[in-house]
C-alpha cells in the first residue's frame, strides 16, 4: 500500500489532502498494430481530426535516434475532437519496447492522462508522488502538444499522466510548428515559467512562421447536425469515461482514491463480479475499475486490459444517428449488460480494429453537492428498442457543453 502523510496542502488557497486536484480526463493514448486502420477508424468513422503526424525520428534528439531503430512503424498520430491539441493519440505497438519501464502483457495504452489546474500543481504532484514511492516514468513538457506533465505508473503498469496547459488549436486549425519545440523540457521545470503568449511573441520576433504547423485537410460535409453541416450525423463532444481491467480491485481502488483523489460513486455487480465507478467531479464516473476476470465473461478482447473508452455525443438524436451510421459503415455493435455502463442510460458499444471497446453515449448522471448518486430504482432503464425520443431527466443536458463550433 502506498503511504501518504495525511498533511493538508494549499492548492490555490484551498486545503486538500494532496497538492493537486484532477479536473478532467485530458487525453488517452493507444498502441496499435495497424496505424492506417486505426487512423481510418477514429478519423473517418468517428470524426476525430489529425492535428499532428510526426515520426518518432522527428521528435527524438540526435543522441536518442537509436531508440527508433527497432520500431516497425515510426509514425505517431495526434487527434482531437475540439480545441485541445490532442485527446486521442496512437502509435505502433512496437513502440512499447522503447518505454523506460517494462510494458506488462496486454498493455495497449501508453498513457491515461488527467488535467490539473496549474503548472505548480504538476510540479508539486511530481514531488508528492515521488515521496510516496510511486514509480515515476518522466516529467517535463512534451512536444507536440506543449503540455507540462509528470508520468507515473499505477499498480497494474498503466502509465498515468497529470498535466497542465495543453496547446489549443485555433480557428485556422494550425498546430504549433516544430520551430517552437525549443520550449520542450525533459525534466521537472523550475518555477515560474514564461507564459505561452510570451513564447509566441518571442517566436515571432525571431521570424518563426507560426502558421507553418500541421493543418488537416477539409472533409465534405453532408449531414445536418443541429443546424450545422458535418461529415457525420454526430459529433463526439467529450472523451471519457475510461474503463480498466485490473488484477487487484482493492489495490487499484486505494491508488486512485487515496493517492489521486478520486471519489467512489458506487460499487455494482456486473455479471457476478464487483465493479467500482469513480469520479473526480460532477459526472457519475470518469473511471471504472473492473476485475480482470470479467473480461472473458463479457466476451471482450483478450488483447487488451483497457475495458472501454467512452465518447459522449451532444444529443440523444445524435446517438441514435451514430448507431445507424456506424452500422451502415460495417461496425458491429456489442451487446453488454446495463450494469457495465452504470450512470449512463442509452449506450452503444463497438470495437476498433485492434479490439478496443468504444462506448458511445449522450447522457451521464450528475452527482450533486451531497455526493450521492441517484438511487438505482429511480434511474431510466434503456429499452431494447430505442425510442425516437425520451423524456427529460433532472440532469439531462446539464453536463459540460462543447466549447466552440461543432465543425
Amino acid at each position: 500500500m502506498i503511504q501518504t502523510s495525511g498533511v493538508q496542502f494549499d492548492v490555490g488557497g484551498v486545503l486538500l489532502p494532496r497538492p493537486f486536484k484532477v479536473r478532467r480526463l485530458g487525453h488517452f493514448g493507444y498502441y496499435m498494430n495497424d496505424l492506417d486502420a486505426a487512423a481510418a477508424f477514429y478519423t473517418q468513422l468517428l470524426g476525430f481530426r489529425i492535428t499532428d503526424a510526426p515520426t518518432m525520428q522527428q521528435l527524438l534528439p540526435p543522441h536518442l535516434q537509436h531508440i527508433a531503430a527497432g520500431v516497425l512503424d515510426p509514425r505517431m498520430f495526434f487527434t482531437s475532437n475540439g480545441s485541445d491539441h490532442h485527446v486521442l493519440l496512437f502509435m505502433h505497438s512496437s513502440l512499447a519496447a522503447t518505454s523506460p519501464f517494462p510494458t506488462p502483457p496486454q498493455m495497449t495504452t501508453n498513457q491515461l492522462t488527467w488535467q490539473v489546474g496549474t503548472l505548480e500543481e504538476v510540479v508539486d504532484a511530481y514531488h508528492f508522488l515521488k515521496k510516496a514511492g510511486v514509480p515515476i516514468v518522466r516529467a517535463g513538457r512534451d512536444m507536440p502538444g506543449a503540455n507540462w506533465n509528470v508520468y507515473f505508473q499505477d499498480p497494474d503498469g498503466f502509465t498515468v499522466e497529470l498535466y497542465y496547459g495543453i496547446e489549443q488549436i485555433g480557428w485556422s486549425r494550425h498546430s504549433r510548428p516544430m520551430q517552437m519545440y525549443d520550449r520542450g523540457f525533459q525534466d521537472v521545470p523550475p518555477l515560474p515559467q514564461i507564459s505561452e503568449y510570451t513564447e509566441i511573441a518571442e517566436a515571432l520576433e525571431r521570424g518563426v512562421e507560426i502558421t507553418a504547423g500541421y493543418r488537416p485537410q477539409p472533409e465534405e460535409s453532408a449531414h445536418d447536425v443541429g443546424g450545422v453541416l458535418l461529415p457525420r450525423p454526430f459529433k463526439v463532444t467529450k472523451l471519457g469515461p475510461v474503463g480498466l481491467f485490473v488484477t487487484d480491485l482493492s489495490r487499484s481502488l486505494d491508488f486512485y482514491t487515496r493517492l489521486l483523489g478520486f471519489e467512489v460513486t458506487e460499487t455494482v455487480e456486473v455479471e457476478g463480479h464487483e465493479a467500482v465507478f469513480l469520479r473526480h467531479g460532477g459526472d457519475h464516473h470518469s473511471l471504472a475499475l473492473y476485475p480482470r476476470e470479467l473480461r472473458s465473461v463479457l466476451g471482450l478482447s483478450e488483447h487488451t486490459v483497457v475495458a472501454s473508452l467512452g465518447m459522449e455525443v451532444g444529443t440523444y438524436r445524435q446517438l441514435r444517428d451514430a448507431v445507424s451510421y456506424l452500422s451502415a459503415h460495417g461496425s458491429k455493435l456489442i451487446d453488454l449488460p446495463a450494469s457495465f455502463s452504470t450512470g449512463i442510460d442509452y449506450a452503444a458499444h463497438l470495437k476498433d480494429p485492434d479490439g478496443h471497446l468504444v462506448q458511445l453515449y449522450y447522457y451521464m448522471e450528475q452527482i450533486g453537492w451531497d455526493g450521492k448518486p441517484r438511487p438505482a430504482h429511480l434511474r431510466r432503464q434503456a429499452e431494447s428498442s430505442w425510442p425516437a425520443t425520451v423524456a427529460a431527466l433532472s440532469d439531462t443536458y446539464v453536463d459540460q457543453v462543447f466549447q466552440g463550433p461543432l465543425g
